[in-house]
Parts: structure tokens; C-alpha cells; sequence
């Protein structure tokens, strides 16, 4: 557990963050493989490749047994459905979402904006 936090980035321009939710498979075995497919060591150059090229900014996955919390952060003039559209593009992103399924309890062929549940914000301390 870390308890002394994460660094976070600074960006020079107004930015946007989206919160989504997913849950895996309860069999740790796969959580660790999943875990480990999102390392720097797992992670396909491509997938990380579109990722960039696609205008996203800063994107972060938590983990907490089998459930997931990803953190996107777009530029605040960015368009979500355009940026995920274009990510969806992006070489190698459907057999990525494909491979990444068996660890998902969500439907195999759902899309990535089907798995991945929005969040809402319910505080802020500061508005």
C-alpha cells in the first residue's frame, strides 16, 4: 500500500479529468497478469504510443483487488468521444481490448467505452 501518495504532473494549459471504473476477473493469478501487462515492462509500445498520439494527456489505472479506477486527464478544449474515437484507431488497439478482456468480467466484445464505467464527482473540496 503506499501511503505516501503520487506525484502528479503539471500541465501549462487548462485540463479536463474523466473517472472511469472497471471491474476484473476475481482470480488473482490474472489480476497479477493484467497487472503486469500494464507495467512498463507489459505494456505494448503501440497501446502506449496511441495513447499519446490520440491527445490524451496523462492516463493512470488503480487498482484495488479486482475492481480498477482509471484517471484520463484530456485538454480542456478536447472533446471526449473525439479522443476516444481516435484512440480506438489507433494500430493494435483492437487486439489490445480483445487480449485485455479475459481479465475483465465485462463482455468480451464490449468496447472499451462499454467496460470502462464513468464516475461521477460527488465532492470537491475546492470549486
Amino acid at each position: 500500500m503506499n501511503t505516501k501518495g503520487y506525484p502528479t504532473r503539471k500541465f501549462t494549459q487548462a485540463t479536463k479529468r474523466y473517472v472511469q471504473m472497471l471491474d476484473l476477473r476475481n482470480d488473482p493469478e490474472l489480476i497479477q497478469q493484467y497487472i503486469h501487462y500494464h507495467s512498463r515492462e507489459g505494456i505494448w509500445p503501440e497501446i502506449l504510443e496511441g495513447l499519446k498520439n490520440s491527445g490524451v494527456l496523462e492516463m493512470e489505472i488503480y487498482q484495488l483487488d479486482d475492481r480498477l479506477m482509471m484517471i484520463v486527464e484530456l485538454d480542456a478544449n478536447d472533446d471526449w468521444d473525439e479522443i476516444m474515437s481516435r484512440m480506438g484507431n489507433t494500430p493494435r488497439q483492437e487486439e489490445w481490448e480483445a487480449f485485455v478482456s479475459r481479465f475483465q468480467k465485462a463482455n468480451a466484445l464490449s468496447k472499451s467505452e462499454e467496460k470502462w464505467r464513468m464516475m461521477e464527482r460527488i465532492f470537491q473540496i475546492y470549486d
